[in-house]
């Protein structure tokens, strides 16, 4: 991982998405770009108007002092000369601007704080990190308001036992082993879907041909209530982290989409690192 982009709204629910950014940068040896972007009114939007908001210096250069300010209150004094540096932009949508700077710098990864305090379904609600989640190029990271910034022992990831899922899985375990963290895997599905035992075995077997990580564990769970053995898996697990491939089918859309997301009612204080097929 050479880029990390961490986007910020100046908000309460955005500092312990900072420390994450920050701390993860530290152990990755990564390039942290601290990002700032306006949000247009909808009303001013014309190439002319744009054109000249962006020779607006005075208010970039406001905007970078409050960036460098964020963080110095947050974390420490801003380095120089360091592997660190603020970005501004502008956009009628946070989320497209974001998007749009993780392309032009080609980051590995986008950290944001997930806005409403540390419910799952909350952790999704929230437009800009909802978007990110949809259509962001790279892995994205939501981090609750109230997350701790404690050593990674336990990832846990919900797999499909997909071949997708066996790149999602090569990107997770690079992260694992800077942390020298423990992957649980695991899948829910309903008997009725097809022998979860075999394609189990089958996904065991793939993995070891492809993915070099001895910490690595199997969790297979027969349930029609998702998002409850989910929460009640990570409980019991210990997780730090939640780990998941979006893609239009699988756990991870059945959890993010029609009302499974309005019944979930679990506190869930851990991170989510999403990944998408497009940026394996």
């Amino acid at each position: 991982m050479k880029t990390i982009l961490y986007a910020t709204d100046y908000s309460e629910n955005s500092i312990a998405a900072l420390q994450f950014a920050h701390h993860w940068s530290k152990r990755m040896k990564a390039e942290l770009i601290v990002l700032h972007i306006f949000d247009i009114p909808i009303s001013l939007v014309s190439p002319v108007t744009i054109a000249y908001a962006r020779k607006e210096q005075k208010r970039y250069k406001e905007h970078q002092a409050k960036l460098k300010s964020f963080y110095e209150t947050h974390l420490e004094p801003f380095p120089k000369g360091k592997n660190i540096r603020v970005e501004v932009g502008e956009s009628v949508s946070p989320a497209d601007g974001i998007i749009e700077k993780a392309v032009e710098l080609n980051a590995d990864l986008i950290v944001v704080g997930a806005k409403g305090a540390s419910k799952l379904k909350e952790l999704i609600l929230g437009s800009t990190s909802k978007v990110l989640i949809r259509q962001a190029p790279c892995a994205v990271l939501t981090v609750p308001e109230k997350a701790d910034l404690v050593k990674i022992r336990a990832i846990v990831y919900a797999t499909d036992f997909e071949e997708a899922d066996i790149f999602a899985l090569r990107k997770l375990t690079k992260l694992a082993k800077t942390f020298d963290a423990t992957i649980k895997l695991i899948h829910i599905s309903t008997k009725k879907e097809y022998e979860g035992v075999q394609q189990m075995q089958w996904f065991k077997e793939m993995l070891q041909e492809h993915v070099d990580y001895d910490k690595l564990e199997f969790n297979l769970i027969y349930s029609d209530c998702i998002n409850e053995e989910l929460n009640g898996f990570l409980e019991g697990a210990h997780a730090d982290l939640l780990a998941m491939l979006e893609r239009e089918k699988g756990i991870f859309y059945k959890l993010f989409n029609g009302d499974l997301v309005t019944k979930m009612q679990s506190d869930v204080s851990i991170p989510l690192l999403r990944y998408s097929l497009a940026g394996l």
